[in-house]
């Protein structure tokens, strides 16, 4: 089944612990980000300290729940224009309790090959994530099988990536 619009802002919204994330892709593209990192390779920055939006107010809510939200992004180097520009923002949302994390395979193989983009919301329900090769999403399924392997990938990425903070200051694994 494939989840749109309202139906998936209802799955993220019923969450009771985690919604957790692998993101695979050197780059994302949303249109509605072209101006933004347009900006950003302009040299336009944001402050990551009072940086504010609809995203990192659900995350402030979130947490305030006792609830998590969780990713890890899986990179080579050297990081994309895009990759640079999400890192901006990753350093305000990991600041709101999004635990980030990074997995760089430049220098090793990739403990997560052909693993999928997908959400999984409390270790049960998973969310394929399926993008066009230029990065473009094309739909969010929701997977009807066991979610074991999924599972399985989310143990390994975490395992293996290091978080946000200590990649971005020196200390990511070659």
């Amino acid at each position: 089944m494939l989840l749109d619009g309202d139906a998936w802002k209802s799955r993220m919204r019923s969450i009771q612990s985690e919604a957790w994330r692998l993101e695979t892709l050197p780059v994302y593209r949303s249109p509605g980000e072209d101006g933004d990192i347009r900006d950003f390779l302009a040299g336009q920055r944001i402050d990551p300290e009072t940086y504010s939006s609809a995203y990192t107010e659900g995350l402030r809510k979130l947490t305030a729940e006792g609830k998590r939200k969780g990713r890890v992004h899986v990179v080579t180097r050297p990081l994309t224009d895009y990759l640079r520009f999400e890192f901006m923002y990753y350093e305000a949302h990991s600041r709101m309790g999004d635990a980030i994390r990074i997995l760089d395979v430049t220098d090793r193989p990739n403990p997560l090959e052909g693993a999928p983009d997908f959400w999984i919301l409390d270790r049960s329900t998973v969310v394929l994530m399926h993008y066009a090769e230029d990065g473009t999403q094309i739909s969010r399924e929701l997977y009807e099988g066991d979610p074991a392997r999924f599972i399985d990938y989310q143990r390994v990425a975490v395992a293996e990536s290091v978080p946000f903070g200590e990649y971005v200051n020196g200390g990511h694994r070659a």
